[in-house]
C-alpha cells in the first residue's frame, strides 16, 4: 500500500512538472511579441546597391531602416528575428525586404536597449545618376514595415514608417581627359630632343 501511494505521488508530481514545462515553452502570441518590444531611434535613408559610369551610367538605390528595440519584459531577451518589408504607400505588393536574425549571443536585459539593427531592402530604384533621382523625388517615396518574431511565434508588426528621401551616396567626380593630355605634354617637353641644324 505504501509503495502504491509513493508511485501515485510520483506520477502526480511528474504531471505538475510537465504542465509547468509546457507553459514555459508555450509559443508567444503576436500580441505578446508586440508587448515585449518597443522600437526606438528609427532612422531611414537610401543607399547605393550598384553604381557605374561606364559603358552605360547606372545607379541603383535601395531603402534602408536602422533602429533599436527596448526589452519591455522582466526576462533577458534573445533569439529575436526581424524582417523589414518595403513598398510604395498604398500598394499591396512588396517591393523589397530583408530578414535578419539580429539578437543572438548577447541577450538584451530587462528594460535595456539592443544594438543598432539595420534592415536594407534587396530591391530598389534604378536610374542613371543622382540628378535623375533629384528631378523625380516621387521615385523614392517608400514605406517600411518592421516585424519581429521569437520563440516560434508568428511575425508581429512592430511599426510602419515612411522612408526618408535622403540619399547617402556621392557620385565620383568625372575625369577630364583634357587635363590628362596637358599633363602629359608638360612632362614630355623637357626631354624633347633638340632639332638638328
Amino acid at each position: 500500500m505504501n509503495h502504491t501511494h509513493r508511485y501515485s505521488a510520483a506520477l502526480a508530481a511528474l504531471a505538475v512538472l510537465s504542465t509547468l514545462l509546457l507553459a514555459a515553452c508555450k509559443t508567444p502570441s503576436i500580441d505578446q511579441v508586440k508587448a515585449s518590444l518597443e522600437v526606438v531611434d528609427v532612422q531611414t535613408k537610401w543607399v547605393v546597391k550598384e553604381y557605374r559610369q561606364w559603358p552605360q551610367p547606372k545607379l541603383v538605390l535601395v531603402p534602408l531602416v536602422q533602429f533599436r528595440v527596448r526589452n519591455k519584459t522582466a526576462e533577458p531577451l534573445k533569439y529575436v528575428n526581424f524582417n523589414g518589408v518595403f513598398k510604395k504607400p498604398g500598394d499591396t505588393e512588396n517591393l523589397g525586404d530583408n530578414f535578419l536574425a539580429a539578437i543572438r549571443n548577447e541577450p538584451v536585459p530587462p528594460g535595456g536597449l539592443s544594438p543598432v539593427i539595420t534592415l536594407k531592402s534587396n530591391f530598389g530604384r534604378e536610374g542613371r545618376n543622382l540628378e535623375q533621382f533629384k528631378l523625380s523625388p516621387q521615385e523614392l517615396l517608400y514605406d517600411v514595415k518592421i516585424y519581429a518574431q521569437f520563440g516560434g511565434s508568428r511575425h508581429a508588426l512592430l511599426g510602419e514608417y515612411q522612408v526618408s528621401r535622403e540619399i547617402d551616396f556621392k557620385e565620383d567626380q568625372p575625369v577630364h581627359m583634357e587635363g590628362k593630355k596637358i599633363e602629359k605634354t608638360d612632362k614630355a617637353e623637357p626631354t624633347k630632343p633638340a632639332a638638328k641644324k
